[in-house]
């Protein structure tokens, strides 16, 4: 494994090459949502069991969110749970649930950070910068930097980080804690926002990646014995 500093210049060079600007089909059609769920599976040789992650890429139509297809990756956990390095854990299996798809889309919809990363390249930006195409983060849970709490359902307040801003707390729903919204690659932090908010419906994640939470766990369950 490498060290430390070795990542820290990985994502440092990650972060060089993102673009947060719009460089994305000006006329969505189709939207992909990444989300991961880990398992244990059993190893019969040695009586053992090894984690494995397994990411599910669903693809929506854009605007109706009707799911079209998708695809999924499973691999074995190779990687330490690090804050501000998970996406050396999450972000290989995610690339390989990515380009096995029949489709591809016109913006992938990540669970996980995008430039809100105190180096500027979370899961979002890894897997964008890598694959070359648009990506946005969507986060539970702030990992760096600050901004006032939305109160009213729809609102929204910037994040800032470095005298930078980062990312949005996002108010989606009543009675909720705000989503983080954020750029990862190709995509601008306004459009970021804009587009995460078209993609609510009746829950407080949008649908990209709230489908592909659904259809990770489901399909995590055909490897669990």
């Amino acid at each position: 494994m490498k060290t430390t500093q070795e990542l820290y210049r990985i994502q440092n060079e990650i972060a060089s090459k993102a673009v947060v600007e719009d460089k994305l089909n000006p006329k969505l059609n189709v939207i992909a949502g990444a989300d991961q769920a880990f398992f244990y599976e059993s190893r019969a040789e040695t009586g053992t069991k090894e984690e494995k992650i397994i990411s599910a890429v669903v693809l929506l139509e854009y605007p109706s969110l009707k799911l079209i297809s998708y695809s999924h990756s499973v691999m074995s956990v190779d990687f330490p749970y690090i804050p501000g390095l998970l996406s050396f854990r999450e972000a290989p299996v995610i690339i390989t649930a990515f380009q096995v798809l029949e489709t591809k889309p016109d913006l992938l919809v990540v669970d996980g950070c995008g430039i809100n990363h105190p180096r500027f390249a979370g899961l979002a930006t890894h897997v964008g910068v890598t694959l070359d195409v648009p990506t946005i983060g969507v986060a539970k849970n702030i990992l760096c930097g600050n901004g006032e709490l939305p109160a009213a359902e729809g609102d929204a307040s910037i994040i800032n980080y470095k005298d930078k801003a980062i990312a949005y707390y996002f108010k989606s729903k009543k009675r909720t804690k705000p989503i983080i919204v954020a750029p990862g690659h190709k995509v601008s932090l306004e459009t970021s926002l804009m587009l995460i908010k078209s993609c609510i419906r009746k829950h407080k994640l949008p649908e990209p990646t709230r489908i592909a939470h659904l259809c990770a766990n489901k399909l995590k369950k055909n490897y669990v014995i």
